[in-house]
């Protein structure tokens, strides 16, 4: 019962933040949209196709003022009858393509173009970065992707990432609200970075970016990877802490808003109000966890033991929620997974026998999980009984195969949002 308790959770957490009644509501909302004489609509994320759908049925009664296209991930493109669902990159491949770069480049094309009464809405949602790639001249697509896998590996953090991204971008850092020649452009946003920091998002194209090129090369020398971008990258970014290319903006135009509708908070606030329908009383972490993913496996054991030894900070039945998005540092490792299934993994390998009365769940609320087919995992004690086996899967980072053979992985499918993870502990 509890992996079924479990689930149920995560499911409700998934539900709070589905993009077509969020949109809906915000846009009937605005009378400045609905009176439009005309509405641009562009974007891009995992969470688009509901988006666009939403934004579709909140004006169905004068459907004829909007125009647009969104990139999101192939076979997720529908069509809808005014805004066209652009197939960015294909599914389960985080990363820009070439495809992505010409549904950039047309909107660039439509802001630009825009008349003095026009309002644009931007629908941004997590993916947004790979789906929205425009490199700047003289970098290639090529060579952006390649410094992109270099942080990744590197355990880069998001926001370390994206302040590379945007400045080798024509499209992040506030150059596509920039390139905007309308009354208005409002962005509406399901945020997956933690804080939902405006600038970070999709590596945030509408709004300002507090970073600089100078920043941008210390995130490539922190993590020393300076010797190993590409050379147009390093030419680039040197040109501009030289200032011979223009920073990007500091200021949002008066005529810009940026409006957060989902976020993990609110999926975490959903899984809570949940679990205690369920009958657990409820020890909510936040939705500010990062760093390490078994270093966070390792502190929420900690708290595990408190609850069943001490009953601290509550005692059984209980629930520990956790949000946010952790990183796993590869190394050279070759194996299978992600950070949500490594995270199961690294808790049930820390607690070993204690796992027994404990069931654990981290997914993801997109519904992938790394480079693999599954949301994440959920376990409990049976599953992990396999100690040696689990410690070795761990040492290859492979918990995917580990899940694969001894149950337990959460194949969902892409669920149309995207709010990073949800992690949730059941103690009895």
């Amino acid at each position: 019962m509890s992996r079924e308790h479990a689930l149920e959770i995560w499911r409700a957490a998934v539900d709070a933040v589905r993009p077509e009644p969020l949109v809906r509501a915000a846009v009937e909302s605005d009378p400045t949209i609905r009176a439009a004489p005309r509405v641009l609509v562009v974007g891009a994320g995992k969470a688009g196709p509901g988006m666009a759908a939403g934004l579709e049925a909140a004006l169905a009664d004068r459907l004829d003022r909007v125009e647009g296209l969104v990139n999101v991930p192939a076979g997720l493109t529908a069509p809808l009858r005014r805004v066209r669902l652009h197939p960015g990159r294909p599914q389960g491949v985080n990363e820009p393509t070439a495809e992505g770069v010409a549904g950039a480049e047309e909107m660039l094309r439509l802001l630009a173009g825009a008349g003095p009464d026009d309002v644009a809405v931007c629908l941004l949602s997590g993916g947004g970065s790979a789906l929205l790639p425009a490199p700047v001249e003289g970098v290639s697509l090529t060579d952006k992707l390649a410094v992109t896998k270099l942080l990744h590996r590197s355990g880069a953090t998001i926001d370390e990432m994206n302040c590379v991204r945007k400045h080798l971008s024509r499209v992040k850092g506030g150059r596509l609200a920039q390139a905007f020649r309308g009354a208005r452009l409002v962005s509406l946003i399901i945020s997956d970075v933690v804080g939902d920091p405006l600038d970070v998002i999709g590596s945030g194209p509408t709004a300002p970016d507090p970073t600089t090129f100078a920043d941008a090369l210390d995130v490539l020398t922190r993590y020393g990877l300076r010797d190993a971008t590409p050379a147009s990258v390093l030419h680039y970014l040197e040109a501009g802490r030289g200032g011979l290319t223009p920073e990007t903006p500091k200021q949002a135009p008066p005529n810009v808003e940026n409006r957060v509708l989902g976020s993990n908070r609110i999926a975490l606030d959903a899984a809570r109000h949940r679990a205690a329908a369920l009958g657990y009383r409820v020890l909510d972490l936040g939705a500010f966890v990062e760093g390490e993913t078994r270093e966070v496996a390792t502190a929420v054991a900690g708290v595990v033991r408190s609850i069943r030894r001490d009953a601290e900070p509550l005692g059984p039945p209980a629930c520990v929620l956790l949000g946010g998005e952790t990183t796993v540092a590869l190394g050279g490792a070759t194996g299978k997974g992600g950070r949500n299934q490594e995270f199961v993994l690294a808790l049930g390998a820390k607690l070993k026998a204690e796992m027994a009365g404990v069931t654990v769940l981290s997914a993801g609320t997109d519904g992938e999980d790394g480079p693999t087919d599954a949301a994440g995992a959920v376990a409990d004690g049976a599953t992990l009984a396999q100690e040696v086996a689990a410690d070795e899967f761990l040492r290859r980072h492979d918990a995917y195969h580990f899940f694969e053979r001894a149950g337990g992985l959460i194949k969902s499918g892409l669920t149309g949002t995207n709010v990073m993870d949800v992690r949730i502990v059941l103690v009895r």
